[in-house]
């Protein structure tokens, strides 16, 4: 042809661009529509990332008391205001350890399709719990996992976590414990003695586990380790529980591995306040701490998008009252709806 027609696409429908219409325009309109192009596509992309964000929602795994009655649920739609699923009753009752109780439920979705759950079973006990589900309403039969059992001083396995390294294809579950005698130089009579360092075992099967190990010493009292992939580091939030002087906040440290070794703490990134129990997760490229403000019987939330500069947003948070330590995950609006649907 000779007539200077070109040919250029028409998105129909901006949720699809595979499905186009082709149609002739004359060079001029052809050569404006070119430019035009970039921004089309980009509004195109606006508009899915929409749709997207709008089929997903936030649960928050959380217990109540002193956790007899076991996991609870929330959920949201945008990461601040909160609603408990199930009338604020128990998903899952434990049945672990002579206390049977479910303090920090900690849950991931792991690539196998699971959503796989650690907690702590017991103030004093050796080990922790585990269980699995495939819609977070019906669970597999709780296991004890003795983590701790072999260390003849170790007084207790706190708030548990676990962290899938997509290198490695291994969950890490990661806890604090007191061993008694060890690290004399933080050693304190407050707080009932208790010195706490973060431990792990690695497992890809949640059948057979690594030998017990040491994962942090900081050189101070920490406890509630939570740890996330940002970029090529791993990102660790973890609470400073030394007692004299108080310190009972929040701080960063940061590996290339997710094993370790991290470096040395940061400054706090929590106010002038007791904190414990964070979770964390990247909404709108910023990261959402979320924590226990225990002293003042409510969470706290900070907002950071360098990991520097932390903006406090609690004034914006709403959740259920009594709520405690617990973690936070995405999940489809499918399966939401289904949570919505379970009866108390």
């Amino acid at each position: 042809m000779s007539d200077n027609r070109g040919l250029f696409f028409v998105i129909q429908n901006t949720y699809n661009l595979a499905n186009l219409d082709y149609i002739w325009l004359n060079q001029q309109t052809q050569t404006m529509l070119n430019k035009l192009f970039p921004i089309i596509v980009l509004i195109c992309f606006a508009f899915s990332t929409h749709a997207q964000n709008q089929d997903s929602a936030y649960i928050f795994s959380y217990f109540r008391g002193n956790g007899e009655d076991g996991l609870h649920l929330a959920y949201s739609e945008d990461g601040l205001k909160w609603a408990p699923l199930k009338n604020d009753q128990s998903f899952l009752s434990p049945k672990l350890s002579p206390d049977k109780l479910m303090r920090d439920p900690c849950i991931i979705k792991g690539p196998d399709g699971l959503y796989h759950m650690v907690w702590t079973v017991s103030w004093t006990q050796k080990g922790i719990g585990y269980a699995s589900s495939k819609d977070l309403i019906n669970w597999s039969e709780q296991l004890y996992v003795p983590v701790m059992e072999h260390e003849e001083n170790a007084r207790n396995t706190w708030a548990p976590e676990i962290t899938y390294d997509p290198v490695t294809k291994q969950y890490m579950i990661y806890w604090a414990t007191t061993i008694t005698g060890e690290f004399p130089e933080t050693q304190v009579e407050a707080d009932n003695g208790y010195n706490h360092r973060m431990y792990y075992t690695l497992t890809k099967d949640f059948k057979s586990f690594t030998e017990t190990m040491l994962l942090y010493e900081p050189g101070f009292n920490c406890i509630d380790a939570t740890i996330q992939k940002n970029a090529d580091k791993w990102m660790m939030v973890i609470k400073d529980e030394t007692r004299e002087p108080a310190e009972k906040n929040l701080k960063l440290a940061f590996a290339d591995h997710l094993e370790g070794p991290y470096s040395e703490a940061s400054e706090k990134i929590t106010g002038d306040y007791w904190a414990e129990g964070p979770t964390m997760i990247k909404i709108n490229d910023e990261w959402h701490v979320y924590f226990d403000r225990y002293i003042d019987n409510h969470f706290g939330l900070i907002k950071s998008k360098d990991l520097k500069t932390w903006t406090d947003v609690t004034d914006q948070l709403d959740f259920p009252k009594g709520i405690r330590h617990g973690t936070i995950l995405k999940i489809s609006q499918k399966e939401l709806n289904k949570l919505k649907a379970v009866k108390p």
